[in-house]
């Protein structure tokens, strides 16, 4: 008896442009340089977590922002479009970097080490983090276009 062997194409589908995702057959699979930057965004905030200050939620972001006090604002991939619309709409007002985490929001929870979803997240004070210089081409006015 032979061995059987599936053989799959692969159709790459963009999502936002910036993560492309490879479909094989019955499964995505991200690539490299997304899973690459998902770590190095996981450990900065983490750091964020244990020595800066932050707010999760979204009340509690959107009033950081109105108060100017947020200094970057983190989106889960997920987050409700609405939400989402009106989030980037305060940033831009307040001038306010924007990141689109790549992941969804029980996983922006689990980067965050809370045990539950996280779909906003405003970083007040970055602490020892270098989270926000390190993103210059991923937030502020270069996101929104």
């Amino acid at each position: 008896m032979g061995t059987r062997v599936e053989i799959f194409t692969v159709k790459p589908i963009l999502m936002n442009c910036q993560n492309p995702v490879v479909f094989l057959g019955r499964k995505t699979v991200a690539t490299k340089k997304t899973k690459k930057l998902l770590k190095s965004i996981n450990s900065r905030l983490q750091l964020v977590m244990k020595s800066g200050k932050y707010v999760v939620g979204y009340k509690q972001t959107l009033k950081m922002i109105r108060q100017g006090k947020a200094k970057l604002v983190i989106l889960a991939d997920n987050c409700p479009a609405l939400r989402k619309s009106e989030m980037e709409y305060h940033t831009m007002l307040a001038e306010t970097g924007v990141h689109h985490y790549s992941g969804s929001h029980v996983e922006l929870g689990t980067a965050c080490g809370e045990c539950y979803r996280v779909c906003t997240l405003a970083v007040v004070d970055p602490g020892d983090s270098s989270i926000i210089r390190s993103m210059p081409e991923q937030t502020g006015e270069n996101e929104i276009m």
